[in-house]
Parts: C-alpha cells; structure tokens; sequence
C-alpha cells in the first residue's frame, strides 16, 4: 500500500507539469515564465532521480514522465512563437526530436515484431531536452543565443533519432535471438532460451 502511495505522489508530480504549461500560456511575464521553465526542470529532475533511487520506475512512469515533459515543451515553444519570440523555422527544429519520437512510438506499438521492445530514454535525447530547456530560458531572457542553440538542437535532434532508431532495432534482435533457437538433439534446449526476457 505505502508503495502504491508513493508512485501515486511521483505520478502526480510528473503531471505537475502540465499546469505549468498552462500557467506559460496565460502569464506573459518573461521572468515569470522563465521560472516556470526552472520549475519544470526541477521537476523532471526529481522525478527522475526518486523513481531510480527508491526502486519506484514503472512502466506507467516511463510513460507519463516523458509526456509531461513532451506537454510542456511543445506548449512552450508554440506559445513564444505565437509571441513572435521564435521563428517558425526555429520551431521545427526544436520539435524535431518531439515529432520524431512520437512517430517510432506509435510504430513500435503498432509494429507486431516491435511491440515486444521497451522503450528506453537515451543520452542524446535527454541532452536535447536540457538544450531545449536552456533554449526557452534564452528566447525569454538572452535571444542572441537563441539562433545557435537552435541549430546545435536540430543537429542532436537528428542524430538522436537515429541513434533511438538503432537502440530499438538492436533490442529487437536481442529480444527475439532466444526465439530463433533451435533444440538440440534429443528435444532438449539450454535454460530459458525459448523465452523472451521478462522486463520489469
């Protein structure tokens, strides 16, 4: 029961984050919303660093923490471009990484051979979503940065989709190796070979 309470106050901070962005779309204060970006980092961050330090990642976490994030973001972004802060080029530079995601998401579920495959963050991924953090804080407070940070963005973006790509294809090879077995003589096959690795 305790554990059961206490990934419902991770959850619950993890969708914290939503409300943030709403508050983004309705307070116009620079500084303001620079400190809802802060805010939502911090979040992130812990959020985080609780769920791997007390044993509490789960799959419904691995879910719903990257989406919170996702939410945010897009909502920041689009609204500073709405603003006339950014350019719409900017925009999809920044979003690139998002699209992407999102789109071998819905392919590894809908995919039969990929569905088995957990879908784990990356380094690159997460060192575009800090760039795109450091990003809005310039765009609101220091928008010489922002043209430079922005192409640094798109170019980790791409290389972060292709390195998401190849994760996922390799876990798949992994995944269905043991399937491919075949017993050897006598009907006999080595210790849990003709299953699939249990994931937590």
């Amino acid at each position: 029961m305790r554990r059961q309470a206490s990934l419902a106050l991770l959850n619950t901070l993890s969708l914290t984050r939503l409300p943030l962005a709403v508050a983004f779309i309705l307070v116009p204060d620079a500084w303001v919303r620079a400190g809802l970006v802060v805010l939502a980092a911090f979040t992130d961050f812990l959020d985080g660093w609780i769920a791997r330090h007390k044993g509490l990642a789960t799959r419904l976490g691995a879910l719903i923490d990257p989406v919170a994030d996702r939410a945010f973001m897009v909502t920041a972004i689009l609204v500073c471009y709405l603003d006339g802060l950014i350019s719409g080029v900017a925009v999809l530079l920044l979003v690139l990484r998002d699209v992407g995601t999102t789109v071998g998401f819905f392919v590894a579920r809908l995919a039969p051979r990929l569905r088995s495959v957990e879908l784990k963050a990356r380094m690159l991924g997460k060192a575009v979503t800090s760039l795109q953090l450091v990003t809005l804080l310039c765009v609101l407070l220091f928008p010489p940065a922002v043209v430079p940070l922005v192409a640094l963005i798109g170019v980790l973006s791409f290389a972060s989709m292709v390195d998401y790509s190849h994760a996922v294809l390799k876990a798949r090879e992994r995944d269905a190796g043991p399937r491919r077995m075949k017993p050897e003589s006598g009907g006999a096959t080595s210790s849990g070979s003709s299953l699939p690795p249990m994931r937590k």
